[in-house]
This record gives C-alpha cells, sequence and structure tokens, in this order.
C-alpha cells in the first residue's frame, strides 16, 4: 500500500486549467483516469487526509504510485480525451459499463451491391444500416417475415446467393415471393438497392407513406376488378400494420429520443435506456457497473452517455436525450453531443406528460434489472471470495491470489510441443492477457535441449523462465529492478521468442510481434507480461512444479507462490514437499483450480492443433497425387497417428474406406522418401519406445496407453 504523500506533486507545479489525469500504479499500469474543469482543484482533492475520503477513493488512491496529467484547451476536449483513454487502457477503478448480454441488431448491408437483411450482434460496421437493438433475435426474425412481403429484400447468405446465381435457381424465398431473387436477374442492383432504403425509410419510422400507396393501389386494382392483385395488397397492408403493432406507440408528437434510467445503491449501478423513433420504442438496452469509486447519480449518466455514443455519428444520436440527472457541468456534455450529432441535442430531465410517464416506465425496468443481476451475482461474489480464501488457507499464502497465471504443456506423441498461459483475476477469466509459447528447447540464447520428444518438465521450465525474463526486463527498463542478478535475467531472453498474444476479440489469435518493443514508457494497457500474478499454477505433479521453482529461483524471483494440480487424483502440490496438498472434494478452492487448469488444457490444446493441421498439411501426404483434405483426415482418424499410418502395410491402408491399392502403394512411397521421425523417448527412465508404448501423457510421462487410442484423449493428445 502506497502512501500518496509519496507521489504527491510539489505546490504550484499543476495547471489551473482543464484537463486528463492518469493515476498509476507501482506496475506502470493505468488504474484511473479523470477530467477537470482546473486540474489544481481536482488533484488536491485525492491528497487531503486519508481518513476524509471515501473508502473507494481511499483505495485507489493508497494503490497508486504515480499521478501525471495532460492540458487540453476546452472541457469538451477533456471528455473526449478522457473517454478515449478509458476504452485505450481499461483502468479498474473507472465506471465501465458492461452488457448484460450482446443485444443483436436488424441490419441492413447497404455497403453491399445487393444489400442483405440479417441479424447483427458486436461491433458497428461502416455502411450498415442498424435498427434495434432487440431484446431477442427471434423478435427481429418475426419482424422481418412480415415485412418481407411487402419488401422482399435479399437475407441469404453470401454462400447461397453464389450458389444460385451460379445453378440460375432462386432459394424457396424466391418462389414463395419473399425475396426479389437478385440472384438471378430478376431485379436490378439499382431497383433492389432502392427496395431495401425503402425497407430502411419504413424501420426508421417513416410508415404513413407507405400504407397509403398500398391502400391507394388496393383500392385502384378493385376498381379494375383486379381481386387477386387487391387481395394481395389487402395482405401486404396487414403485415405492415401488424409489424407495426409490435411496437407500440409511447409518444404521440413522433418523437425520436433516446430515454435513459439509473438504478442505484452503494456498490452497483444498473441502466437502462429505450429508444424511441416515430413515437415508437424500437430497442432497449441495458448495462450494470459496479461503483468502483465514489459518484453521482449525474457522473454515472455522463458515462452512460460516453458509452452510447461515442462510436455513434449522424442520426445515430437523436435530437433528445432524456435522463434522470444532468450531469455537472451540463454545457461539455451537450456540445460533445451535438459535434457527435451535427446538429442540436437536447439533454434534459422530464417534468411531465407522455415523456414524464415513459421515464418512469424504464426507471421500472432499471430498478427490476439491478435486482435480478444482484440475485444472479450475489452467490457467485461469494463463491469467487471463498475459493480465493480456501486456497490461500490451503497454501499458506499471505493474502488471497486475486491474480493467478496457469500453465500446460501440449504435444501429440512428442511433435508440435506448445504451452499456454491463462490469467484468472479475482477468480473470472481474462482472456485479454492469455499467451501462448512455442517450446524452442531454449532459455534465453542458450540452447538447453533439443526442443521435441515428451519432456514435459524441460518445457515448463523453458515457458517460466521465458515469461519471467519479460517481466525482469521492463522492471530492469523502468529502474525497478535493484538485486543485479549477475546473470542479468532482464536482457538476456530473446525478444523475438514465440510468446504470442491473443486479443480480446480472438484470444486464440497469433501476434507475431515483439512484446518486449511495446513496451514504453508511455503506455499503460494491460496486457503485458509485465504484471506479476500472485500464485503460478502448473498443470502436472511434483516434477513440474519442482521445474517452475527452480526457473523463478534462477531468475531471483522469490514473491511468487507456486503450485502444481495432478490430474490423477486432482492433488495440489507445492515446492519442497513430499506430500501433496488434499483439498476436499467440494472445496470451492479446488475447484477453481480445476477450472483455471482446464482452462490452460483447452487453450493449449487449441493451439497445438492448429500447429499439428499447418503441419498435415505440409507433410508427406502433401505430395501423394489425389489425395485431398477429406482423405487425409480418413487415413488420421483409422490409425490413429501419423506414426501408426507410417509402420503400417498396404493391405491395411487398403481398408480405409476411399483408399484403393494404387494410392497405398504412393503413400508408402512418400513416407519411405521422407526424413524418418525422431524416437519418442519415456522421460521418466530414458528409454525409447516402440510405437505401442509411444503415446504417452504430459501428466504420467512413463505410463502407456492402450494402442489405437483416439488421438484427440488425453492419452495421445496432451
Amino acid at each position: 500500500m502506497a502512501d500518496p504523500s509519496s507521489y504527491r506533486p510539489k505546490p504550484g507545479q499543476i495547471p489551473d486549467s482543464p484537463g486528463v489525469y492518469r493515476f498509476r500504479d507501482e506496475h506502470r499500469r493505468v488504474i484511473y483516469v479523470g477530467k477537470a474543469k482546473s486540474l489544481r482543484q481536482r488533484l488536491a482533492n485525492y491528497f487531503q487526509d486519508l481518513a476524509g475520503l471515501h473508502p473507494r477513493t481511499r483505495t485507489m488512491v493508497t494503490t497508486a504510485a504515480s499521478v501525471e496529467w495532460t492540458v487540453v484547451s476546452t472541457e469538451v476536449e477533456a471528455l473526449q480525451l478522457e473517454y478515449s483513454w478509458i476504452k485505450e487502457y481499461d483502468p479498474r477503478f473507472n465506471v465501465k459499463y458492461r452488457d448484460d448480454k450482446s443485444y443483436p441488431y436488424l441490419a441492413v448491408t447497404m455497403n453491399e451491391e445487393f444489400p442483405r437483411v440479417q441479424v447483427m450482434r458486436g461491433h458497428k460496421k461502416k455502411g450498415v444500416r442498424y435498427f434495434g437493438p432487440y431484446a431477442h433475435a427471434w423478435a427481429i426474425r418475426d419482424t422481418v417475415d412480415l415485412l418481407l412481403r411487402v419488401f422482399p429484400v435479399r437475407t441469404c447468405s453470401a454462400g447461397v446467393f453464389k450458389n444460385a446465381s451460379r445453378t440460375g435457381r432462386p432459394c424457396l424465398l424466391g418462389y414463395i415471393g419473399k425475396c426479389s431473387a437478385p440472384c438471378v436477374g430478376r431485379i436490378s442492383p439499382d431497383d433492389h438497392w432502392e427496395l431495401a432504403d425503402e425497407f430502411c425509410d419504413f424501420m426508421t419510422g417513416r410508415t404513413g407513406t407507405y400504407l397509403r400507396r398500398l391502400e391507394k393501389q388496393m383500392t385502384e386494382a378493385a376498381e379494375e376488378m383486379e381481386y387477386e392483385r387487391a387481395a394481395r395488397l389487402r395482405d401486404d397492408i396487414g403485415a405492415l400494420k401488424k409489424a407495426m403493432e409490435k411496437n407500440a406507440v409511447v409518444l404521440a408528437d413522433a418523437t425520436d429520443a433516446d430515454l435513459i434510467a439509473v438504478a442505484e445503491d452503494e456498490l452497483e449501478a444498473a441502466v437502462q435506456i429505450f429508444h424511441v423513433r416515430g413515437g415508437r420504442v424500437r430497442g432497449q438496452r441495458g448495462w450494470v457497473t459496479d461503483k468502483v469509486e465514489e459518484i453521482t447519480t449525474g457522473a454515472l449518466v455522463e458515462h452512460a452517455l460516453q458509452q452510447l455514443y461515442g462510436e455513434e455519428t449522424g442520426d445515430a444520436v437523436p435530437k433528445e436525450v432524456l435522463v434522470p440527472a444532468l450531469p455537472d457541468p451540463l454545457e461539455p456534455v451537450q456540445e460533445w453531443l451535438t459535434a457527435r450529432r451535427g446538429s442540436n441535442v437536447s439533454l434534459r430531465i422530464p417534468q411531465r406528460g407522455d415523456k414524464r410517464a415513459l421515464m418512469e416506465t424504464v426507471e421500472r425496468n432499471a430498478q427490476q434489472s439491478l435486482v435480478l443481476h444482484k440475485t444472479k451475482r450475489a452467490s457467485d461474489l461469494t463463491t469467487r471470495s471463498r475459493a480465493l480464501e480456501e486456497i490461500a488457507e490451503a497454501l499458506d499464502l499471505d493474502s488471497a491470489p486475486l491474480r493467478i497465471e496457469c500453465y500446460d504443456i501440449s504435444h501429440l506423441q512428442g511433435d508440435d510441443v506448445v504451452a499456454s498461459m491463462v490469467v484468472f483475476e479475482d477468480g473470472l477469466a481474462r482472456k485479454s492477457e492469455y499467451r501462448r509459447f512455442e517450446i524452442k528447447g531454449r532459455v534465453g540464447d542458450t540452447q538447453v535441449w533439443h526442443g521435441e520428444g515428451q519432456d514435459d518438465v524441460r518445457s515448463m521450465h523453458e515457458v517460466i523462465s521465458r515469461r519471467f525474463r519479460r517481466y525482469l526486463a521492463d522492471k530492469e527498463r523502468t529502474g525497478e529492478w535493484v538485486d543485479g542478478n549477475p546473470d542479468n535475467p532482464g536482457t538476456s531472453d530473446n525478444p523475438d521468442a514465440s510468446e504470442n498474444p491473443g486479443t480480446s476479440e480472438n484470444p486464440d489469435a497469433t501476434a507475431d510481434a515483439p512484446i518486449a518493443s511495446s513496451l514504453t514508457e508511455d503506455d499503460g494497457r494491460p496486457k503485458r507480461f509485465a504484471y506479476p500474478p500472485q500464485l503460478v499454477v502448473v498443470d502436472g505433479g511434483q516434477p513440474q512444479v519442482a521445474a517452475a521453482k527452480r526457473a523463478l529461483d534462477e531468475l531471483g524471483i522469490d514473491d511468487i507462490a507456486v503450485c502444481g494440480l495432478a490430474k490423477r487424483l486432482e492433488e495440489v502440490w507445492l515446492p519442497g514437499d513430499d506430500d501433496p496438498v488434499v483439498l476436499p472434494r467440494t472445496s470451492e478452492g479446488l475447484y477453481l483450480l480445476q477450472r483455471v487448469r482446464d482452462e490452460a488444457h483447452r487453450f493449449a490444446i487449441t493451439y497445438q492443433r492448429t500447429k499439428r493441421a499447418k503441419r498435415f498439411r505440409a507433410g508427406p501426404l502433401d505430395d501423394v497425387p489425389g489425395l485431398g483434405d477429406a482423405r487425409k483426415q480418413a487415413l488420421v482418424k483409422h490409425f490413429g497417428s501419423m506414426k501408426r499410418l507410417r509402420s503400417a502395410t498396404i493391405d491395411q491402408i487398403c481398408e480405409v474406406p476411399g483408399i484403393g491399392r494404387k494410392t497405398a502403394e504412393t503413400i508408402l512411397a512418400a513416407f519411405a522418401s521422407a526424413a524418418p521421425p525422431a524416437p519418442a523417448v519415456n522421460t521418466a527412465t530414458g528409454e525409447i519406445m516402440d510405437e505401442e508404448e509411444s503415446g504417452t501423457t504430459s501428466d504420467s510421462p512413463g505410463e502407456p496407453v492402450a494402442a489405437g487410442a483416439p488421438e484427440d484423449r488425453r492419452g495421445q493428445e496432451t
């Protein structure tokens, strides 16, 4: 715990002007971002007597180790910069609203030659028009099904569209009149685009024009005694009216507005938003947040506005935003919203009439959302806290391990050896900080072994060394490493080693860029090796734990606890202990360790399978003419592994469906011309194993498995 006076700026250093400030912890991670009309007055509030601070504010300033600020010219610029930095740094003490679900939108891809109507979730794309959000995807599909009678816009995927274009036959919707079939040329691209544009106009609330036009056409058809056409138009009008009834009129003056309500208690707050377009509720969404700082209702509203409109422009920002409390000061927020829309935006509190009645409805929804969230989360918070306390007690730790890192080694009979690192913070997975490693058989610049075979102990030693060399390298760069390790561990590791970070969108994605080069002085992003855990968990027993502990000792790190979880009896092993720690089967701590271990195994297996697939694609089977992916997979599935396939006879290969004798002979010839595989070694005894003994597990390296076991079982793939 830091003393705020140790990093308090000197009097007169802080400017008396608008700006944005950042508090950083001892690891240079940004933990709080704030804005101020006067930086001097605002920051002075944080450095008063700790007894006078709110408990959450006191926790923040004692966690921080430094403060810095950026001066801007106006409060609007401060608001924009604060939003950008909160999105960039993800500070732990800021209010961050999180969607209670991924809301679906009705999307029209106006950026395509033939626009498509579909359900979309996630980030919005440029050139796509969105309507909603909706509470359920089925509500979108019901609405679209009704509107396709009048606006037969394309709804099929790109694959179906291309297949119909190739065959010259439309899909079923084209035959029943719910698609204009642009795939077979029944409508031109320009006409289809106009049809999609009319669909969008109807969804935005301009419904009267189309209803009047259809009613006029129905009357004309009836006068001309075209009764079948008049009946179809009558049904179209009924479909449009039914679709409109799904969104009841709530504001008679066809208002475009967003209504925001907040329900809060001392610890949490829930926000509900109703999107009203053309006087009808077109969408609804909700957010929940922990109140990690002392904050007013107006400040909660301000953060909600940033979250809601930070990425929006134009008509996505309505002319009117109704809120339960106004931000203080109001003018910068209103100017910011006006700039996002491009025209005036009214931000106010409804006082009476229909808008006040609708606001009360939104407030009831917010209150119910908070009650439901607390009901769901109460047991979850209690369980996670109890699990961390049980782990700390069982492992004799000074405090609960708020950050846990788990490592696992994965390979297939010694080939494609990889490792994974997963991170759990406060008992929850933090996927943005997952990492994966390709085993190189080296530590730093020294080649210590060949990097192949089933030596999980050496692999674990290498992975732990490489991960924490990065940690020490960053500490040395920032001047925090003062022990002076004679081997200089902080700089000996190669920055181009294959620690591949995942991303927040897809943690299994590989990024080849060096990590060390991006650790700059001004960078406060949390996705770094520089943030140490309180507990390292390895997937394995006593040998793996000893290897991990030895790696930390060699680097001079003695403040990180290490344990291992063996799969056979779910025993917890500690370094130097001859007997394991046995947690009760009903222990929440054991359950959390199992989840961490299983997640590390899943992440490692995913990476190993990716590498194996690439190796298969580049293997000797690629040289066999006429042997495609389907028959390659059939061969591997039939024999269980490439090694068994290599040693098979021609008659045995011919038993695989689709493989003839000539192909089997070509397969064996391809294997004969390829380099022979390295022999598998039993890491427990050091002896070379034959084919039937080569499938060992990463948890029990000396235990053979039955021949012919499927490759995705632990006996074959680890």
